[in-house]
Parts: C-alpha cells; sequence; structure tokens
C-alpha cells in the first residue's frame, strides 16, 4: 500500500518505514514519496550475498547491560578492524559468516587471543567512520572450508585515533568512547526513556494494524535497561538508515540520543497514524 509522504522535522531520510522491535527491522521515515510500508520478517529475511549477515531484535539485548565496565576513556589500544555496511551498538548481538581470505586470517588471531575487533561503518558514498563498536565473538563455529560463523556481542563504543596498517586487514590505535554526563543538568534521562519506550510501542499497535496483525500492545520493551543502554537498543531498531544509526552512535551523551530517537519515532507515529487514518476510510486501499 503506497502512503503518503511524512517528512522528519529536523533529519532526512531515504528508507521506508518499518518498526516492530519484537518481530521486524527498523527503517524510519522516508522522504521517498512512492515509499510503501513492507516490513520484513527477521527470520525470513533474505540472506545478502556478503561476508556478513545481521539480525538485530528485541531479543538482541541482554535484560541487564549497562557501560559500567568501560575501559578508561583514556585508555590506547590496537584494535583489528572489519569496516561493514551496517553499525554494531553496545549490547546487540550480530551473526557474521567470515569467508574473504583476509578476514579468515584475522579470525585464527583473534581465536588464540582476546575475542575482539572492532566493527566500523563503511559505505561507498561516505567511506569509512571513526567511531565504531567492538565485537566479542561468544560463538564461533569453523567449517570444514575455513570460513566462519561467529555470534558477536558488542561491547565498547571507540573512536580510531590513528591507523597502524591495512595489510592483511586493518589495525588501528584507537581510544574508548563513553557517555559524557548531559550539558543541561535538568534533563530527566530517566523521563526521556520512558517517553521513547511509549512512542515504540504506539508505533509497534499501528504497525501492527497496518499489516492486518492483532494490536497487541507491546510492553516493558526496557527490560530493566539503564537509559544509556536503552538508547542504544533503540538505535539498533533503526535497522536500513545505518547513516542515522552512525550519528547515534557518536552521540556521547544519552539525553542528547534519547531526544533524537524520540523525535524519530514521533514522526514514524505521525506517519502512521495517518496511514491508518486513510485505510479507515479506503479500506481497499490496503
Amino acid at each position: 500500500m503506497a502512503l503518503p509522504q511524512i517528512l522528519p522535522s529536523s533529519s532526512s531520510f531515504t528508507h521506508k518505514p518499518q518498526l516492530n522491535p519484537c518481530n521486524y527491522f527498523f527503517t524510519p521515515l522516508s522522504n521517498n514519496p512512492k515509499c510503501h510500508f513492507t516490513p520484513q520478517p527477521l527470520l525470513h529475511r533474505r540472506r545478502r550475498r556478503n561476508n556478513y549477515t545481521l539480525r538485530c531484535s528485541a531479543s538482541s539485548f541482554p535484560e541487564k547491560h549497562h557501560t559500567g565496565s568501560s575501559p578508561n576513556s583514556d585508555d590506547v589500544v590496537e584494535l583489528p578492524l572489519f569496516p561493514l555496511p551496517l553499525v554494531l551498538f553496545p549490547g546487540a548481538i550480530l551473526p557474521l559468516q567470515i569467508f574473504e581470505f583476509r578476514y579468515r586470517i584475522m579470525m585464527h588471531t583473534l581465536l588464540q587471543t582476546d575475542l575482539r575487533f572492532g566493527v566500523i561503518y563503511s559505505d561507498s558514498a561516505t567511506g569509512t567512520a571513526d567511531v565504531g563498536c567492538v565485537g566479542e565473538v561468544v560463538k564461533h563455529e569453523r567449517l570444514v572450508d575455513d570460513r566462519f560463523f561467529l555470534i558477536c556481542k558488542g561491547q565498547e563504543r571507540f573512536r580510531v585515533s590513528k591507523l597502524v596498517r591495512s595489510k592483511p586487514y586493518l589495525v588501528a590505535e584507537v581510544t574508548w568512547l563513553e557517555d559524557r554526563p548531559s550539558a543541561n543538568g535538568e534533563d530527566d534521562v530517566e523521563g526521556l526513556a520512558n517517553e521513547v519506550e511509549n512512542y515504540m510501542k504506539d508505533v509497534i499497535r499501528l504497525s501492527n494494524r497496518l499489516n492486518g496483525k492483532a494490536e497487541k500492545e507491546a510492553t516493558d520493551l526496557r527490560r530493566n535497561l539503564f537509559p544509556t543502554p536503552f538508547s542504544f537498543f533503540v538505535g539498533s531498531t533503526f535497522e536500513g538508515a545505518p547513516r542515522e544509526q552512525q550519528a547515534l552512535l557518536e552521540l556521547e551523551d544519552t539525553a542528547v540520543r534519547l531526544k533524537r530517537e524520540k523525535e524519530t519515532l514521533r514522526n514514524t507515529l505521525n506517519y502512521l497514524t495517518a496511514a491508518s487514518a486513510v485505510k479507515d476510510v479506503f479500506p481497499s486501499s490496503g
């Protein structure tokens, strides 16, 4: 069903609106007047012919992930980098298939050391980002042809300070990135997190309605997450808009990140509300 165009007030996106953190990937609001509302179920997503696969949903986050155990932000360490056209957030789960030779070399090294590497966003238009997220290998399977299947979990964020070498794979010196206290001490991050959760529930409800599913109330999307890791979880559901995800990942203020996510969700909700009204008036248009 073709839907009318609704534009975000301060950010622009070039993808189709989709959200259900429990069952679907989320793609924020589109600037394309021909966009369609076409959610893709996680378990039936088409596999890409690349050296990665991605699934990221509400179940991607542990019950209580927090940033209290992050390394000191002044530490400088060397980290192997894996550029990908996706954004990994702290706490999220990322399945990967490794078959390119240089990254198989990297995996052999990692499996004998600390199992950690940097996932960093890269695309042909913007190049490779300066900020990424550590992926820790929590499960792996080595196949007879030397390919690897991995399950990685997002850990600390980092900023690349210097490239050490580029062959056989990228290695860089990085510093750790942590959220700083809000510049505006009056920001109620707990209240912002609750508002964002409520917007997510409304978007899920309306997206289910537009897809002919029962308007089941989503409950406890936060699952005891503190505001900072919850803001990362919300960002991880914005699949399909990696540049927006990258912008969220780079922010160092939880309140600012939640406010930006709240605006995106509010605009998406307005879009879906209008689409739902059109469907009620012209039911055959669905």
